[in-house]
């Protein structure tokens, strides 16, 4: 679970005041800060659970920023919410800016080309503080296993939601000011406080009743939602609110309150099973957490004699610095090792790396800029520091994005011939790729690389039950034939092959798909919507009468199960096929059932960018993904299905020689582990047209 640390305290140190008052500084919130992250980095790099840090950062976050506003309204200084802003990003952008910088070296030198359009993408949201909606809408789990594969700019999602808080509260604290202003004369014994303690009651209310709905609802968005988080800085400004109120707590109360909430935060990534709850009310856990130990009076007993420790206080100085440099050194690691996970001593070499990286960084950079009096004196500098800031990273990137640019123009204007692909298996294909020609698809474009042809189905091709969500038609409008493909994504990528032939033989195609949901009859492993569909696709094909439909008759699998099995030993006939099928034979449509797509142990665009296309070590032998005998042939040899069932491998096509390589023709196979490009599966559309007369008609 990818925790994320948040920006430096906006009040510099941790200073606390009540009314008029001279500033405290209190060592134990540096030291609870220090605390947090390490459990971040512990939970991250052994157990990749939620350790509930970044919840107490965003808390204290909102407590140091309302305190701040508060004070220079009862010491009636104004708010200058643009000097503000500014001095809040001059203060943040250098030592993010030196980690953007070393993430796209890194990026350039180690990682994959298949994963550069996602960082660069990354990148430029997370320097806007937008990486959280980035990560939302890709539904990234923070909670999968393989972090090797995982962004090293995942953690910059809780710093782009405070950046956007950064923005918000103070137009906030500005609103309630104009309220106080408005309604002191009518209501003398109110104060400022007052007035906030209302407005973020309301906050906290209803963003929690929303956290907790779209948590359930959504988990996945929910994690990196802005609103579903409102709550915890709520909390946070509560507590500089109604702070004279809190330091009144007597000691014999306070103290104790102190240790339960240390306890808390220590235990709360052991105790809670949070992977697909969070944030939701259990987040209410961290942040009552550290409001507690906020509320912990100074003793000798107290909290304070633990958390005000110098070496506390010291990785409380670095440790916005060391937060943005635990995570990407971790994930180079991973994807450069190819570990899958991480042994006590080198988590630790891990660990004293990114401390490293944060003390130099800090000293160097970050402290610095902070203390250049020159930079801050007016507003005019202080903006121009940001957008040189800025420009220091926009200016690399955009050379990253011309080098792919000029790879893919490169890439387009090669001729047709030196990219055949599934037609170079064809004995008769004598012609050879120039030397030094680019395989096609480029994988830093594989995400246009999804069948995707024909148009939205319409007319009387249209369907008409709300499970059929995705339908699309091809070839000839006009055509006397119809060839129905439906299923899942495996069914779907076959649809440029299918469009191919279509075009060739003059006929109309549709195809009906909903993704992980193979067609069938009613079964368990597929659950309730996938049978709804299947019952839909189902009726569809029997109200339309196609000349024929195609469905993948076999499940491949990816790796050993649990019982040890290899994938070819798992590769089964889809759970109760038959029962599917049947009616659509008995009612006289001819049914061509396709064996599936065999999947690879590991991402061929990512091993063709790492060691070449020609790479033995990227290729498996299909022995090891296939069954033997495709499991379809028993069920066509049975004569159960009558003359209207035939069967369809492209097997042959995908691992020629019995050995699948991920590169054939100079053309890239596969986009994924299990998918097919749609440029390949174009380039099959011969075979393809070939193999499914010889069954239809067969």
């Amino acid at each position: 679970m990818s925790n994320s640390f948040p920006a430096p305290s906006v009040a510099g140190r941790s200073p606390i005041a009540s009314p008029l008052t001279v500033n405290r500084f209190r060592p134990e919130l540096q030291g609870l800060r220090a605390l947090a992250v390490v459990l971040v980095m512990v939970y991250h790099v052994w157990f990749g659970r939620v350790s509930g840090g970044v919840d107490v950062f965003l808390l204290l976050s909102a407590f140091f920023l309302t305190g701040t506003f508060i004070r220079k309204v009862e010491n009636g200084r104004p708010l200058n919410l643009l000097s503000y802003w500014l001095n809040v990003f001059r203060r943040l952008l250098p030592a993010a800016v030196v980690v953007f910088l070393a993430i796209i070296a890194a990026s350039v030198s180690l990682l994959p080309k298949a994963r550069w359009s996602s960082m660069m993408e990354q990148i430029t949201a997370s320097l806007f503080y937008q990486q959280n909606w980035q990560l939302a809408r890709e539904s990234v789990d923070y909670y999968a296993a393989d972090h090797a594969t995982a962004s090293p700019l995942q953690h910059f999602w809780s710093l782009s939601i405070q950046g956007q808080i950064f923005i918000l509260w103070p137009l906030l604290l500005a609103a309630g000011l104009v309220m106080f202003t408005a309604l002191r004369a009518r209501f003398p014994a109110l104060s400022y406080r007052m007035v906030l303690g209302v407005m973020f009651s309301l906050v906290f209310i209803a963003s929690l009743t929303y956290s907790i709905y779209i948590t359930d609802a959504a988990q996945e968005w929910a994690y990196f939602d802005t609103g579903a988080r409102l709550w915890e800085f709520a909390l946070g400004s509560l507590l500089a609110i109604f702070l004279p109120l809190i330091e009144k707590i007597p000691a014999i109360i306070g103290v104790p309150l102190g240790w339960l909430g240390l306890a808390a935060i220590l235990g709360c990534g052991m105790v809670l099973q949070v992977e697909h709850e969070f944030p939701g009310y259990l987040a209410l856990w961290p942040t009552l957490a550290a409001a507690f130990i906020i509320a912990a009076p100074p003793n000798r007993r107290g909290v304070q004699t633990v958390l005000a420790l110098p070496v506390l206080g010291w990785l409380g100085n670095i440790s916005y610095a060391l937060y943005l440099w635990h995570w990407p050194v971790m994930i180079f690691f991973l994807s450069e090792s190819g570990a899958e996970r991480i042994s006590v001593g080198t988590g630790l070499c891990l660990m004293l790396v990114s401390l490293l990286l944060a003390w130099g960084t800090t000293r160097i950079v970050e402290s610095p800029l902070r203390s250049w009096t020159w930079l801050s004196a007016k507003r005019r500098r202080v903006g121009l520091s940001i957008a040189v800031l800025l420009s220091v990273v926009l200016l690399p990137l955009g050379g990253w994005e011309h080098k792919v640019a000029a790879e893919e123009l490169r890439a387009a204007a090669q001729p047709a011939m030196d990219n055949p692909g599934a037609r170079s298996l064809d004995p008769g294909f004598e012609s050879e790729p120039e030397a030094g020609a680019v395989v096609i698809p480029l994988t830093s474009k594989l995400d246009e690389q999804w069948s995707n042809f024909g148009a939205e189905c319409t007319g009387q091709w249209a369907p008409t039950a709300e499970q059929i969500e995705y339908c699309q038609q091809g070839g000839n409008p006009d055509a006397s034939k119809t060839i129905v493909l439906m299923g899942d994504s495996h069914a779907q990528h076959w649809s440029g092959a299918l469009d191919v032939m279509a075009q060739d033989q003059g006929w109309r195609w549709i195809l009906l798909t909903k993704p992980s949901c193979r067609f069938g009859g009613e079964s368990e492993t597929r659950g309730e919507e996938c049978g709804a569909f299947n019952r839909a696709a189902g009726k569809y094909v029997l109200d339309h009468q196609p000349d024929a439909v195609i469905t993948l008759g076999t499940f491949t699998a990816a790796g050993e199960d649990e019982a040890g099995r290899s994938a070819a030993e798992q590769e089964v006939v889809v759970p109760d096929y038959v029962v599917g099928i049947r009616p659509l034979l008995d009612a006289g449509i001819p049914v061509v059932s396709l064996r599936d797509t065999p999947r690879l142990p590991s991402s061929p665009p990512e091993c063709v960018d790492r060691y070449g296309a020609g790479a033995d070590r990227c290729a498996s032998p299909a022995s090891e993904l296939l069954a033997a005998v495709n499991p379809l042939e028993e069920l066509a040899a049975s004569g159960e299905l009558g003359k209207n069932f035939s069967t369809m491998d492209m097997s042959e096509v995908l691992c020629p020689d019995s050995l699948c390589r991920p590169v054939i023709g100079n053309v890239l196979v596969y986009l994924d582990q299990s998918h097919l490009t749609s440029t390949y599966a174009r380039s099959a559309g011969a075979e393809f047209e070939k193999r499914f007369l010889a069954a239809f008609r067969g």
